[in-house]
């Protein structure tokens, strides 16, 4: 599919500098090129095309906004939030895979890792040559994580660690999974983070399947039996929620930039086939229903693309808050699905097909609007950052 300069309404590019409209582009060019002609099947057939990953790293995209000295590409935000706009333009399955490696599995090993395991893992996992994923979520505690039952004892050199946790992406296939879980020591009890690598005595993962949403994605549930972990592959440097809820954070600022890629996707392929669909003797693009429609999604585009842009330059600068990723998170994501909605009526019946973008984006970002915070989540940490009052659980 061309790309409309018409989503550029504001001249976001003018806002970029050079580099960062170099890695935008050489993504964009590879979605087109290899990724969107296939993307239908592999949805279709509930697939994640592993084939794509060797791409994926030489492109840059893993571990991104990491150093160079770990074998990553050491881009800035706005640059790694633009890459996954383009790979969420392509899928959300796609973009979930590379924000999970990123900014849930090779940004905690960065952030509180020991030395031994960052030369370890993040620049094996750059070159994707090792697939992570992140275990915080559970049957019966997903908003609530402080509730998890997971727990480690604490047994000479080791770690037992017995519970499971579910909607992991890329478990089945993960060689490491970054497990929290609640620990006692025998001095303190406190979350923790592990690195439990594949094929360790106990450690089981099987896929989700029956899927309608994020089908091009591999989701899996973890269990863990009586895993012995070394004490060398706990996380020295967090303890308690901090650990994960900052992953989460820096995850949900990427996610806010990249739903803005299906909204586009979206947008441009209903605008396309509003020019070509004829109705009463001329394109429905001519109708003013169409026209409303069209005017309010580019409208919701503008304002994504500029809430996003400024929460990349604020998490540069160090100055990103909690509050403004939840709002980046919470508009941005429901502005996308309403776009996704809106376009699936303009392509009429044709929309409910694969051949078509719409619905497949619209499956996809309901899991968005769900997970790394729900939307109703969000709405509280907004609320209670209005207010001064907690309202969770209330």
């Amino acid at each position: 599919m061309s790309r409309s300069p018409v989503t550029d309404l504001y001249r976001i590019d003018d806002m970029l500098t050079a580099e960062e409209r170099a890695a935008r582009d050489l993504v964009a060019g590879f979605i087109d090129r290899d990724y969107l002609p296939k993307v239908g099947r592999w949805f279709r057939d509930g697939k994640f095309p592993m084939e794509v990953v060797p791409t994926l790293a030489e492109m840059g995209v893993f571990g991104a906004p990491l150093p160079t000295e770990y074998g990553c590409a050491g881009m800035n935000n706005v640059a790694y939030g633009l890459i996954l706009q383009e790979l969420e333009r392509g899928d959300s399955g796609l973009r979930s895979f590379a924000s999970v490696q990123t900014s849930l599995c090779m940004y905690p090993i960065w952030q509180f890792g020991s030395e031994k395991q960052k030369r370890r893992w993040l620049p094996e996992m750059a070159k994707g040559r090792a697939i992570g994923c992140f275990g915080l979520t559970e049957p019966d505690f997903g908003s609530d994580p402080g509730g998890m039952r997971t727990r480690a004892r604490k047994d000479g050199e080791h770690y037992v660690l017995n519970g499971s946790k579910t909607w992991i992406t890329n478990g089945s296939i993960a060689d490491v999974a970054i497990v929290w879980a609640k620990v006692d020591d025998g001095d303190s009890k406190s979350i923790r983070g592990f690195l439990l690598e594949k094929g360790m005595p106990g450690f089981t993962a099987q896929d989700i399947h029956g899927k309608f949403s994020l089908r091009a994605s591999f989701t899996s549930e973890l269990s863990f039996q009586d895993v012995r972990v070394p004490a060398a592959n706990l996380l020295p440097g967090v303890q308690g929620l901090r650990g994960p809820l900052s992953c989460l954070n820096s995850a949900r600022a990427g996610i806010a930039f990249a739903v803005t890629g299906a909204a586009i996707a979206c947008f441009e392929g209903a605008r396309e086939y509003a020019l070509s669909r004829q109705m009463f003797g001329k394109p429905i693009a001519g109708f003013q229903l169409t026209q409303e429609k069209l005017a309010d999604m580019l409208q919701e585009i503008v304002k994504a693309q500029l809430v996003s842009l400024r929460l990349g330059r604020l998490k540069d600068e160090g100055k990103v808050t909690p509050e403004q990723v939840s709002l980046a998170k919470r508009n941005n994501v429901k502005a996308a699905l309403e776009i996704a909605r809106s376009a699936r009526s303009i392509f009429g019946a044709n929309g409910i097909t694969d051949e078509y973008p719409a619905i497949r984006h619209m499956l996809n970002l309901e899991s968005v609007f769900t997970y790394e915070g729900t939307h109703e989540v969000h709405t509280l940490i907004l609320g209670k950052a209005i207010t001064g009052l907690d309202a969770f659980g209330g």
